[in-house]
């Protein structure tokens, strides 16, 4: 099995056989928060008009994403695990649109599969590739709104790369540089209406859940199926 580390947009174009679209901060920890809510499909949507088209076709539909890491005018809620919790989603169809993640589902048109990926799901992400054994695996890192790496993504790579490798992980290390580094927008005060510090706990709870969440196509729309372990 060759496993390779990819960054951003171009990363996600270059992906080939089992992919792994990571964004910790937070699409797919998100994405995972909503489905342990009960909801019952996510479309992962990259155009944002898309998304407004959809939930004003469908009204039952549930906005959910940012743009500058804020929630969009009209949406349900904004890309946040702690904000959304709390809200009644059961059976609830999802709309979710990001700056990042969703962008890099979008463009891995060269995969042979997707999956997303997060520090909340890694054990699973690991068990999945471990089981599947494809020949080539790419774990792409989307960075912040596909501009540039992060912390997060990288090391979520680095620590799903480790796992297949059998090599031991310093997680505690890893949010320590994390908190440090690209995390520490979490901690600003002026920003905790939008990117709370309890969303940074929630992203690095690791191996919270223990279900991947895989990439399928249907009615014209990517979305996400949930796969327990």
């Amino acid at each position: 099995m060759e496993v390779k580390v990819l960054q951003l947009l171009e990363g996600a174009k270059d992906a080939r056989g089992l992919t792994v679209i990571i964004d910790v901060f937070r699409a797919f920890s998100t994405a995972c928060y909503t489905f342990d809510c009960g909801v019952n499909r996510i479309f992962p949507i990259g155009d944002i008009n898309l998304a407004y088209r959809l939930k004003e076709e469908n009204p039952d539909f549930v906005l959910i994403g940012e743009r500058n890491e804020q929630k969009p005018p009209g949406f349900d809620f904004g890309n946040s695990p702690s904000q959304l919790i709390s809200g009644n989603l059961k059976g609830k169809t999802v709309v979710h649109t990001t700056s990042s993640g969703t962008q890099g589902i979008v463009n891995a048109v060269n995969a042979d599969e997707i999956i997303t990926g997060s520090f909340v799901n890694a054990g699973a992400i690991v068990k999945y590739i471990q089981h599947k054994q494809p020949e080539m695996v790419s774990l792409v890192c989307m960075g912040y709104a596909c501009e540039y790496p992060t912390d997060e993504d990288t090391l979520c790579a680095e620590y799903i790369k480790n796992e297949l490798e059998g090599i031991s992980n310093n997680f505690q290390k890893m949010v320590e540089i994390i908190r440090n580094g690209s995390g520490a927008r979490f901690f600003d005060p002026e920003k905790q209406s939008w990117s709370p510090k309890a969303d940074f706990e929630l992203c690095l709870d690791l191996n919270r859940f223990n279900f991947v969440l895989k990439v399928e196509k249907g009615e014209g729309l990517n979305y996400l199926m949930r796969i327990d372990s």
